[in-house]
């Protein structure tokens, strides 16, 4: 936020304890009045309070004398994406970028901008540059991610990839993928046997639940995909998501109040939830 400049007038307490001091009524009070109607005039008894600077702008000009700091690079990144600006966020990115085009970290966070930014394409072109100049396994993860929620086969690919690089370290990222690819393309059954996987591998794995439960929402098992979500909840109470499609399932059991109550839990560990916000609203209008 700006911050503005703000000038003080203060009180000149010498002239006021003379005033003070006068003993004659009819001088105090011409004095008296013709301070209030003549304001100050003189600059120098004026102080004046700098400005202070906006935490933009300090940032900015961190950056400015430090150009070749990734760190102050993404902290002025940070401070846009926050601020969910993310036109100046891709543009400080890729500023950096035309000086170190070779850094995948810096594509990773381009691609990260573009998701958030709703840009699904574009982030996958930007992580595809990542994996390109160095195939990190979490930049593999998360393109194998953005290939399943298009469709694209290549998902599967990476996710076998990902098995042959690391079996133990990056299982159940392969099996959640490949759970969300199949999910994505309408094979539920298959797509709910690699998310039983991934829970057998991290009973814990919150995605993991919602994902089948979504996929036992989509083939109008809502009964079962409660229990999913129960599950969950019972594991992770602060669980949203869980929250918010334990809503929409029982929606369609018509158990209007119990719905009500699970959108009202979601917006409890997140106050910006739109979709709870929306089903909420709906609900107690109708």
């Amino acid at each position: 936020m700006s911050e503005y400049c703000q000038r003080l007038y203060p009180l000149n307490i010498n002239f006021a304890a003379e005033i003070v001091k006068m003993k004659m009524k009819v001088i105090c009070f011409i004095i008296l009045f013709t301070a209030c109607n003549n304001p100050i005039q003189d600059t120098d008894t004026v102080e004046t309070i700098p400005e202070t600077p906006s935490a933009e702008k300090k940032l900015k000009d961190l950056v400015t004398k430090h150009p070749d700091s990734l760190a102050l690079i993404e902290n002025l990144v940070q401070f846009y994406q926050t601020n969910e600006d993310y036109s100046k966020a891709l543009k400080e990115v890729d500023a950096a970028l035309v000086n170190d085009s070779l850094n995948a970290r810096l594509w990773n966070i381009k691609a990260i901008l573009h998701y958030e930014d709703a840009d699904t394409i574009k982030a996958i072109h930007s992580l595809e540059k990542a994996v390109m100049i160095f195939p990190d396994p979490k930049y593999l993860v998360d393109l194998g991610n953005l290939y399943a929620q298009t469709k694209n086969v290549h998902a599967l690919k990476i996710a076998d990839g990902l098995i042959k690089v690391n079996n133990s370290k990056f299982e159940k990222d392969s099996y959640y993928i490949k759970g969300r690819y199949f999910s994505f393309t309408n094979e539920k059954v298959k797509a709910i046997s690699f998310f039983d996987k991934c829970l057998n591998l991290n009973y814990t794995f919150m995605d993991a639940y919602r994902e089948k439960a979504i996929a036992l929402y989509d083939m109008g098992k809502y009964e079962t995909a409660l229990t999913v979500l129960d599950k969950a909840l019972t594991l992770q109470n602060n669980f949203d998501e869980g929250y918010y499609y334990s809503g929409r399932c029982l929606e369609k059991l018509n158990r209007k109040e119990e719905a009500i109550q699970s959108y009202k839990n979601a917006l409890v560990y997140d106050p910006d939830y739109m979709e709870a916000k929306d089903a909420l609203a709906r609900l107690v209008v109708n």
